[in-house]
This record gives C-alpha cells, structure tokens and sequence, in this order.
C-alpha cells in the first residue's frame, strides 16, 4: 500500500538529525527523498561508527542507519559552478526541499526561500537552525546540547553543583518531528493556493517549548527554583529509587495516586496530613516523601517493587541499561525497532516510524544509502546524459 505521500519528492541537503530525520520521517510516509552528501561523505556518516573498515577507516555510524531509511543517495559539490546546475534540477522537480544550515549558509549555497522560490514556486523549504533564522543569534552556529542548556532545561535537570544534559538529543528529534509537521501542513496549504513556503524550526525554539511550563511558573511566580536532580518539585512522589537489585522510577501526579501509594507503603496518615494536600503542597515537601518512598523501595527487589506498584494501579517501570531496554519482553514484541541490514555492518535495530497510522502506516522500505549510491540514477533522472554525468565525476561535482 502506499503512503499518504506518495508522490511528494523531497530533496534532503540536511545533516546529522533535525533536517534528516524530518525526510527520514516524510520518507516513512511514503514520500521519495533524495539524500544529498559530499563526495566523501557529510560529517554525519560514520558519528558512533559501528565499527572498522578493512582498512581501518570508520564504518557508517548508527546515527546514520538511523536517520537516512528510506533515502536514495546523492554525492555532489553544492558550491562548485556545475554543482550548482544540479542543485537547481533537484529544486526544480522537488515538492520539498530540507536543510538545517545557517542563514548565511543557506544564502551562499542557494538553499534560502528566495532562491528555492525562484526556481520551483510550488516547493516547499524547511529550514531547522540553531536558534532561527532571525535575530542577534541567528548566524551562530549550535547542536542538541547548547539549546538544552540555554533553555533552562539542563541547569534544572542537574544539581546546583553539576547541571545534568540528557543523553538522549531530545531537541533535535523534537525539532525534527515539528519541521514534519509543519512540512505536511504546508504541503496541504498548497493544495489550496498553488504555492509552496518556507517552514523554519529552530532548535532553541523546540527546547523551550518543551520546558515551557517550568518557564511559565518562573516568569509568574519568580520562584527561583533550585534543581534537586531526579525529585520533581510540583508533585510527589516523583523520583528515582534504589532497590536491592537495580533503580526504578515512580511517577505521579494527583490526589487518587498519592493516596494510592500512602496505602500502598503504610502511610495512610499522609493521606490527611496538610503537608500534602494538593500536589503543590506535595512538591514543596517531596523531600520527606520521596525519603519514605526510598525507603519502602530499598528493602524490596526492582521486580517486587514494581509489582506492587502496578498492582496499586500506580506509574512506575525500572531504569534500564541500553541492553536492558533492547531485551524488553515488550519491546520485542512490539514494532517499536525494525531490522535494517546495511553492507559491511550486517542486522542493525533502528526505531520505526513512531507514529502509528493504522490505514496508511508508516513503513522502512529500504536502508540508508551508501555514499553516492544512486547518483548517477538520480542524475538520469533530471536529465543528464551519460557523457555529461562522466564530466561531473571528472570535474569533481559528484
């Protein structure tokens, strides 16, 4: 069956998440994307290499199987005179175009909305930068991590001694998953009036979306609040808790669950205790709760404790290592990971479409592409001849 965009070309400039793993996603959805690389390859090909070549270079990375399924590649010098000619077919027959450059990038490679809207009015451009594409940052260049910690989020995750950044790069699949959105709206936009526009995504815009509850309750109340690691500070108890073989979390909010676990650990007097009426009053005490959770939880194995929980209908999983999240039972038994089989690496896991459309799911067609794999197939296809595609190569354009 086909995807719901079947027949949407998208042209991928992207590098290492935002911008790739927005066309990786359209891809799932059934749009063709042409991923467009240097000659030897974008910085983003072999990041967490898994593993050697024979002669000692890095493998592809799991970065890239991850972020490039469902892509045809393309190699190309963007900024040499030829280059710039392939540039200008791959707009021309694109319904989507995808880069996650600087502004001032953008501009010198051709890839800003004025130059994509000349060429092809009807495509559409999505653009993931840093920190947008106006105001005094808006040339700065910027990862994940600089918008977790400019968002406020990695100085409350932490303590007031070491500020914490998530492992996992929250922001940029976040960014990249708005940059979809907003790319289908606007595809579904030109349905109505026969032009395309430019989507922009911003990394620092997605980070503080994200925290933007935690800096709505600052701005108003200008609590000043002090991070305390785990333990959330607007209910309780919300932490993560030892036990005798691991760590587990307990997360909840609201009266019913709390009297759920005051029962459950044999503190039912918490139940009518002022300290922990609401769960702001339970925030701000959380400290004494989550002692007392701690302590239920310690003389009980990771299992045991668990059940209890789920048994009181309370939240709570264990804290897995990376191979423990692999072998969950669960996991497993869902389609949460497919298999994709790359050359020279063998069966890899990557996560599949994560969302779920059950009349036109989303679907893993192909593995990413080898470096410039398809070029000379996509050059055919915008119209290049044999010996011009052999000039190209000697030329040094792809």
């Amino acid at each position: 069956m086909n995807g719901p965009l079947h027949g949407i070309r998208v042209v991928d400039f992207g590098r290492y998440i935002a911008g790739p793993f927005c066309a990786a996603l359209l891809g799932d959805l059934g749009a063709e994307v042409i991923r467009v690389e240097k000659r030897d390859g974008r910085e983003d090909r072999t990041l967490i290499s898994l593993g050697e070549n024979a002669d000692g270079s890095p493998r592809e990375g799991a970065m890239f199987l991850q972020m490039n399924r469902n892509k045809r590649g393309l190699t190309l010098d963007p900024a040499h005179e030829k280059g710039r000619d392939v540039v200008r077919r791959l707009i021309a027959k694109a319904d989507v175009v995808i880069a996650n450059l600087p502004g001032e990038t953008l501009k010198s490679l051709g890839l800003d909305y004025a130059s994509v809207s000349a060429i092809n009015p009807r495509a559409v451009l999505g653009v993931a930068t840093a920190f947008g594409l106006e105001g005094p940052y808006s040339n700065r260049v910027g990862f994940d991590g600089i918008a977790q910690a400019m968002s406020g989020a990695t100085y409350f995750a932490g303590t007031e001694e070491q500020p914490v950044r998530a492992a996992a790069p929250w922001v940029d699949f976040g960014t990249a998953s708005l940059l979809a959105l907003g790319i289908v709206s606007a595809l579904r936009a030109r349905d109505m009036t026969g032009k395309g526009q430019l989507v922009e995504g911003a990394l620092l815009r997605t980070a503080m979306t994200f925290f933007s509850t935690t800096l709505i309750e600052e701005d108003v109340l200008k609590l000043g609040r002090k991070p305390t690691l785990n333990r959330s500070q607007t209910a309780a108890p919300s932490d993560i808790y030892k036990t005798r073989t691991g760590w587990i979390t307990v997360a909840i909010n609201g009266d019913p669950l709390f009297r759920r676990v005051a029962r459950l650990i044999g503190a039912p007097e918490w139940i009518e205790d002022k300290r922990f009426a609401s769960d702001k009053s339970r925030g701000d005490h959380g400290e004494i709760i989550s002692a007392r959770v701690a302590e239920w939880c310690a003389a009980r194995s990771s299992d045991e404790a668990i059940k209890a929980f789920e048994g009181a209908r309370v939240p709570a999983g264990p804290v897995y290592t990376m191979r423990e999240a692999l072998d969950d039972p669960h996991v497993r038994a869902s389609d949460i990971l497919t298999t994709t089989d790359y050359p020279g690496i063998g069966k890899a896991p990557i996560a599949a479409t994560p969302v779920k459309l059950h009349g036109t799911p989303g679907e893993v067609r192909r593995r990413a592409p080898t470096l410039g794999e398809h070029s000379d197939e996509i050059l055919r296809e915008l119209g290049y001849s044999a010996e011009e595609i052999e000039d190209l190569k000697r030329s040094g354009v792809v």
